[in-house]
């Protein structure tokens, strides 16, 4: 809990003084995308939602600067960038909910009935995932992806721009949980750990061209995670920084049967919410 509760007045410094002027706040923080979006973390009996993802995190700083700012999170554990603007695992709740299939469709029904201060959208690594197995990294299949992500992607920020024109839309870009391989592979770590590194730069870059055309900042987390520094440290027999973060900050260290598991675990999450509150230090915003 104190490394939490140290993590948020960290966020508070990045999003600095933009969010401390708003005086008449919208109502909500709305949190879109996959597993990530809604906290999904490993436990002892499989994965399961919690109050503790990179929103959560977000949320707790927002909430004391923008009065009455209240959190709603749609996001889909399982959810890829067709599914999103399709039928998924959600549907059922999105149709029970809001009477719609699919998640932006869910999105587009919130944003016409309620005020929103800030959209957030994590969605993709269920596209790529598909791509990565024990066998390595599945390139063609990676390559292959990229006109669907391409068009799915601009598809939902067109969406939620009609529907909110006015809100704020912040993506991101994913760390690589299989850097873990490095050592939890008993042959051939390195280069998994290796493949999956050009796999996730690659499909980060498709992200960042796709947020870039539509003009939305992207949350850095890759960087954040530092997934490039291959910085030996020498206390750990070298092991490198950016295998040594994706061992400690997400849940690949978690024994089977439910592990390893590619989900951020607390400080993880933190971290990723740190990326988005340094693009909202970074942009203007309607709240200043």
């Amino acid at each position: 809990m104190r490394i939490r509760f140290i993590t948020i007045s960290v966020l508070a410094m990045l999003c600095g003084s933009p969010l401390a002027r708003a005086s008449e706040a919208p109502t909500y923080y709305l949190a879109l995308g996959d597993s990530l979006a809604q906290g999904v973390q490993w436990s002892p009996t499989g994965d399961v939602l919690t109050n503790h993802g990179y929103a959560d995190d977000l949320y707790a700083l927002l909430r004391f600067r923008i009065s009455g700012l209240q959190l709603a999170k749609l996001g889909c554990p399982g959810e890829t960038t067709s599914s999103m603007i399709t039928t998924g695992p959600c549907t059922s709740e999105y149709e029970t909910t809001f009477g719609v299939a699919n998640q932006l469709a869910a999105a587009e029904t919130f944003l016409a009935k309620n005020k929103v201060a800030l959209i957030t959208l994590d969605i993709g690594a269920n596209d790529i995932d598909k791509c990565v197995s024990l066998a390595g990294v599945d390139f063609s299949c990676a390559s292959g992806i990229a006109p669907g992500v391409t068009t799915n992607l601009t598809t939902i920020v067109e969406g939620l721009r009609a529907a909110a024109p006015d809100t704020p839309i912040i993506g991101m870009n994913y760390y690589d949980p299989f850097l873990a391989a490095w050592t939890l592979l008993p042959v051939g770590g390195q280069s998994f750990a290796q493949q999956s590194l050009v796999a996730a730069d690659g499909f980060n870059t498709l992200l960042e061209s796709i947020y870039g055309a539509a003009g939305v900042p992207v949350a850095d987390v890759a960087r954040a995670f530092q997934i490039n520094n291959f910085t030996p440290i020498p206390f750990l027999n070298n092991l490198p920084l950016n295998v040594f973060l994706a061992l400690n900050w997400t849940w690949m260290k978690a024994p089977p049967p439910f592990g390893p598991d590619i989900h951020a675990n607390d400080f993880g999450y933190a971290v990723i919410a740190g990326a988005f509150a340094e693009q909202i230090r970074l942009h203007s915003t309607p709240w200043d």
